[in-house]
């Protein structure tokens, strides 16, 4: 048996060998893919090909912090243990479809038999681990937290169990802590230095807003931030200059205005025209699960601006297309008449009620005639056409802060199991004096320092202008991740985890909607990971 307080160099020695043999049969897995014309054939292989992988390469990234400590190592090995396991399970009985042999994974085996073992997981149970953050970062995690224990977890129930507003204090005090600009350049209002060290700030303030609340805390920094990279990748000087300083400030507030109601992920089917007219656009189609659409100032439109539907993304273009604020539930806008669109525009939104993920608020918005300048056109005449990978350049940043909201839930979540599992008493015990509260609250810790310090690391290759497959693999891991860890807090509350007077119901439903949006789940492991991954092994 091992015991936490035996752990030492030569366990992570062999982690580390674990992870390479499992890492050796994901390539080989890979390769196996790749000779597939057609991956679509063979989507659960690479389903579970993309999910494998991702768990392999977070524990990867485990291997430094577990060399800093006993506390460190046993977390590391807690967790690739657990990595490969599953994706041991997952080609358990079909190695063939993955190209492998059967007993591929029997070199882990020990290892997995020692780290996976009961006792030495339910040691874990209290031992969530220091973040080994540097100075600067401890003062943004600090400075976050208490905002968020201060301002929005006291308010997140309420506003979940009404489905209320985000309140205009939380809005302005993000703005005064500068938490829209931590992504935009010094050059143009914002935070972020030329050493790239905005990543890393903005996963670690997402983090500890999400662990206020994921509706009215972490979720509000990440439009802007979407925006913000669009602008920066494919916007021209003047609508940097005058649309970063106001996103920096919180002058303005946008909401992202891509998916329609037959085309979520698969963007390039977009059917919502942009049209000449005079000196500006006429926008008319209708966009989906737009969050945040009423109290936004600005829109952040994918529309198709070349007719030609056969040019897929390539015929899509980028607006902002500025508005007066609605409610929250429900708002209709109308534009008068004028020269350039002589019939008037209208814009009417109708509220989708969602299970979790309140606050914010999701619309359908019906867009017809609505009028649009040439200079809210990201990037010009020059940006036509580009639309589709100015978003992206958004949605990949979208997606490691994403991810960093699963960890924000996540610790939330494990905080609460931990408290009510001292507290509650079974059968004349507190709860945590059993093996499996403990084993499970133990598996709890080690997946949540996992998966931040699998975030800390894709910052760090962001900010290198690197890590795009890793930023997809740390949402696909993270966020489903999340639903387990949220799960089992709610479960070791019994029947009061059922109960909305206890926040880790709201952790629960939350934390569902992390794998549906930014990239539905799917869509990211087979058109994203597994693409990414066969290109790599085909190149």
């Amino acid at each position: 048996m091992v015991l936490l307080l035996a752990m030492s160099m030569p366990d992570m020695q062999r982690a580390a060998s674990a992870l390479e043999f499992a890492k050796t049969a994901v390539e080989v897995a890979i390769a196996h893919l790749a000779s597939f014309q057609d991956l679509d054939q063979h989507q659960v292989v690479a389903y579970d090909l993309s999910h494998a992988a991702a768990g392999i390469e977070a524990g990867r990234s485990l291997l430094d912090y577990g060399a800093k400590g006993e506390v460190e190592a046993a977390l590391a090995c807690a967790f690739t243990a657990d990595a490969i396991h599953d994706f041991a399970t997952r080609i358990l009985g079909r190695e063939a479809e993955f190209g492998l042999t059967p007993g591929v994974l029997t070199e882990t085996y020990d290892f997995l038999r020692d780290f996976r073992d009961p006792e030495f997981l339910a040691s874990l149970a209290e031992t969530p681990g220091p973040r080994h953050l540097d100075p600067e970062f401890e003062m943004v995690q600090d400075s976050f937290r208490r905002f968020a224990n201060e301002k929005i977890a006291p308010v997140a129930d309420e506003i979940h169990r009404t489905n209320g507003d985000v309140p205009e204090e939380i809005i302005s005090g993000l703005a005064e802590m500068g938490a829209f600009g931590l992504s935009i350049p010094e050059t143009y209002g914002g935070f972020a230095s030329e050493a790239g060290n905005d990543y890393t700030a903005m996963v670690v303030a997402t983090e500890e807003l999400s662990r206020g609340s994921l509706g009215i805390g972490g979720s509000l920094i990440t439009r802007p931030e979407i925006l913000a990279r669009a602008l920066v990748k494919g916007g021209t000087e003047e609508q940097k200059h005058h649309w970063l300083p106001k996103l920096a400030m919180g002058e303005i507030m946008n909401a992202v205005a891509v998916t329609e109601p037959d085309y979520g992920s698969d963007v390039a089917g977009l059917t919502t025209t942009a049209t000449r007219s005079g000196d500006g656009w006429l926008i008319n189609g209708v966009k989906t699960w737009c969050t945040f659409a009423g109290r936004a100032d600005v829109l952040m439109l994918l529309v198709r601006t070349d007719p030609d539907r056969s040019k897929s993304h390539r015929g899509l273009s980028l607006f902002i297309v500025e508005k007066e604020r609605g409610s929250g539930h429900g708002f209709v806008l109308t534009q008068e008449p004028s020269k350039d669109n002589p019939s008037g525009g209208r814009i009417e939104a109708r509220p989708i009620d969602t299970i979790g993920y309140r606050g914010m608020h999701s619309f359908e918005v019906a867009i017809e005639s609505f009028y649009v300048p040439n200079e809210n056109l990201i990037g010009g005449e020059a940006g036509l056409g580009k639309g589709f990978y100015f978003q992206m350049g958004g949605f990949e940043n979208g997606r490691i802060q994403t991810a960093a909201r699963a960890v924000g839930v996540m610790q939330a979540a494990y905080e609460a199991a931990l408290e009510y599992a001292k507290g509650r008493k079974v059968f004349s015990n507190s709860i945590i004096e059993y093996q499996l509260t403990r084993a499970k609250l133990g598996k709890m810790a080690a997946i949540v320092q996992a998966s931040r310090q699998f975030s800390y690391h894709v910052a760090n290759l962001m900010a290198k202008g690197q890590g795009s497959v890793e930023a997809s693999m740390a949402k696909a891991y993270v966020c489903r991740a999340a639903e387990w860890v949220t799960r089992e807090a709610m479960q070791i509350h019994g029947g009061m985890g059922y109960a909305e007077e206890f926040p880790v119901s709201r952790y629960f439903v939350d934390a569902r909607v992390l794998s549906i949006f930014e990239g539905a789940d799917e869509t990211l492991a087979l058109k994203v990971i597994a693409r990414k991954l066969v290109d790599s092994q085909r190149s």
